[in-house]
């Protein structure tokens, strides 16, 4: 199977499971709804089945953790499009969840997603389920995601240097993805080894995908983006680019590829698509 099926594969996984899981009764439901199937890559659960993959989780038991992964995402994604955040208007090509209903909604629908995303970690299994809910509290919380993003808040129009650039998305960007593929690993019980190689790998393209993302968002259009581009300069935030130069950048991304491939030679299981993963993060336009 090529990563392009596997990717394709992992999206109808995800959408379908989400879709029975997700109720549609009510104006909120609605909201939530909207938010959660806006057209997004599901980058994040390709992750969680492409480890499922590598460490022989069925997918079965990976559909909760991906489903939990992507909809603290989602939550995310709300709230950060929010006029007190990034005050975007579109997202994915779509107006933001705050422009189709308003900003109470947004809101609402923000603190609903995260609770459902976490009691997704109630259908996983009993053994495993203190480490995989400690793990993402961990990245999603003020120690991880949150703290990622109050940083980048905080950081408009100031300098940062490369190594407190690294650590904002580390935070922000990169805590949720390492979170995709140590959860199937947890719930599968790898040996330490196994989880420390999965941990540099997801290190590797966390960053990379941040970095992919200041570097479309100097090089691409609104169009193909689905969100405004040129944001980052217009709300003049510290951005790769910025720092190192639209060839450093790349230069940086190309270095990260090449440190999340060796890592995923290390895993003992079939990791072909956590490397389709890498090759897709560095690689896309959208």
């Amino acid at each position: 199977m090529t990563f392009k099926s596997f990717a394709q594969d992992s999206q109808a996984r995800i959408e379908s499971y989400l879709d029975r899981q997700l109720a549609d009764a009510t104006l909120l439901d609605e909201a939530i709804r909207y938010s959660v199937f806006n057209g997004g890559k599901r980058v994040r659960p390709a992750l969680v089945y492409a480890t499922a993959q590598a460490v022989g989780l069925s997918f079965d038991s990976a559909d909760p953790l991906a489903a939990a992964i992507e909809l603290i995402h989602s939550y995310s994604l709300v709230h950060d499009d929010l006029p007190a955040m990034d005050d975007d208007d579109l997202r994915r090509g779509l107006p933001t969840c705050h422009k189709k209903y308003d900003e109470a909604t947004a809101i609402l629908v923000g603190d609903g997603l995260q609770s459902l995303g976490f009691q997704q970690l109630s259908l996983t299994p009993a053994a495993t389920i203190g480490a995989t809910l400690e793990t993402l509290c961990e990245a999603a919380g003020p120690n991880g995601m949150v703290l990622g993003q109050a940083v980048d808040v905080a950081s408009a129009g100031s300098a940062l240097s490369y190594e407190q650039l690294r650590a904002m998305h580390r935070a922000k960007t990169g805590a949720m993805i390492v979170a995709s593929c140590l959860l199937p690993a947890i719930v599968a019980q790898v040996e330490p080894a196994e989880l420390a190689a999965l941990q540099r790998y997801a290190d590797a393209i966390g960053l990379a995908f941040q970095i992919q993302d200041d570097i479309l968002d100097v090089t691409s259009d609104t169009d193909t983006l689905g969100k405004p581009q040129g944001s980052d300069i217009r709300n003049d935030k510290p951005t790769y680019v910025s720092l190192l130069g639209l060839e450093g950048a790349r230069a940086e991304l190309t270095k990260l590829h090449a440190e999340a491939m060796s890592s995923a030679d290390e895993l003992t299981g079939d990791s072909a698509a956590l490397r389709g993963v890498a090759d897709y993060i560095v690689s896309r336009v959208l």
